[in-house]
């Protein structure tokens, strides 16, 4: 079975106990596979939380679920000394939640900014300092963050610098209604304890081997400048379109083309494809960009969102021949 093969088992196996989200699906295994972290936002009860147990479950991998409350204390996420008299090392570093490798921050808006921010150095350098000493993650780690975009009383927004260290912002909504009767289905066959045998779990080396094969992909020069130019179009909107103008206050930074170029690569590979096409960067376009996008007083007045302003970015970037 060759690596490709391996990722669509993946992929089927997570869609059968994930019904009716299949995006949601696709993009949890792109940001895996693209070394990056993932902001995932949806109303309760969209299966976010039952995704990446899924994806743990089929992966020989670790899970680690945070619950992020407003007494959530940074040392609750990174870990902490532990004073041990009896020892010959007297403080010993008790590694926290984060020391694993699939991170499910649960609901991360409910935290303050400091305990957000305890994430954002395991996130970008894989690594965690505390005390003057510095603990390295797993080879194989990745963090799934979850928003309620209905609840916002007593939340924390995060921070744009925050914002910007995630790979992909995606946003779920409700099944439809034959995906609806097929979960009532699955929900009854489960209480029943009718489920197959679970299968056997896939080796992380898989996701490695694919990084590697995803590294080989090619990007021509025309595509790395339709990437440049759709960023170039959220920071200098003006030389694009009036409306552009009026609705983007600050633009994406490099980490959005250095999103896209990841994501549509992976994607491409995905796809069956050892090259990137203009589809594969459209693709990936709005997940990398919504959150990275800030929208003037006016879009916001006018009910304009993050999607929409890259749609009509999309319209009027041309591809390069």
């Amino acid at each position: 079975m060759s690596t490709l093969e391996s990722i669509k088992t993946l992929q089927q196996r997570m869609s059968a106990s994930i019904i009716g989200q299949d995006e949601l699906v696709n993009r949890l295994i792109l940001v895996l596979l693209a070394d990056g972290n993932m902001l995932l936002e949806g109303l309760p009860g969209l299966a976010k939380t039952r995704a990446i147990k899924s994806l743990a479950k089929s992966l020989e991998c670790g899970l680690s679920r945070i619950q992020f409350t407003p007494d959530l204390l940074p040392s609750d996420v990174t870990g902490t000394e532990i004073y041990q008299p009896e020892a010959e090392e007297k403080f010993i570093f008790q590694q926290g939640p984060i020391f694993s490798n699939l991170i499910l921050a649960d609901e991360i808006n409910r935290a303050p900014a400091k305990v957000q921010s305890a994430l954002l150095e395991a996130m970008e350098e894989r690594q965690v300092s505390v005390a003057g000493k510095t603990y390295p993650m797993e080879p194989l780690f990745m963090v799934m963050a979850t928003q309620n975009p209905v609840e916002q009383e007593g939340t924390y927004p995060l921070p744009e610098a925050q914002m910007d260290r995630f790979l992909m912002h995606v946003i779920i909504s409700y099944p439809d209604d034959a995906s609806e009767l097929a979960i009532l289905r699955l929900n009854r066959s489960e209480q029943k304890k009718q489920k197959k045998e679970d299968e056997a779990r896939l080796s992380p080396e898989i996701i490695f081997e694919a990084r590697k094969e995803i590294a080989a992909i090619t990007i021509s020069e025309n595509m790395e400048k339709y990437i440049v130019d759709i960023i170039s179009a959220t920071r200098y909107p003006e030389k694009y379109s009036e409306e552009l103008a009026i609705w983007i206050d600050y633009g994406a930074s490099p980490r959005g083309s250095i999103a896209i170029d990841r994501a549509c690569r992976t994607h491409a590979w995905m796809e069956g494809r050892d090259f990137v096409s203009p589809e594969d960067i459209r693709a990936v376009v709005h997940d990398c960009l919504r959150h990275r996008l800030i929208l003037s007083y006016e879009a916001n007045a006018d009910g304009i969102t993050a999607d929409k302003v890259l749609e009509t970015v999309l319209k009027e970037v041309a591809v390069v021949a």
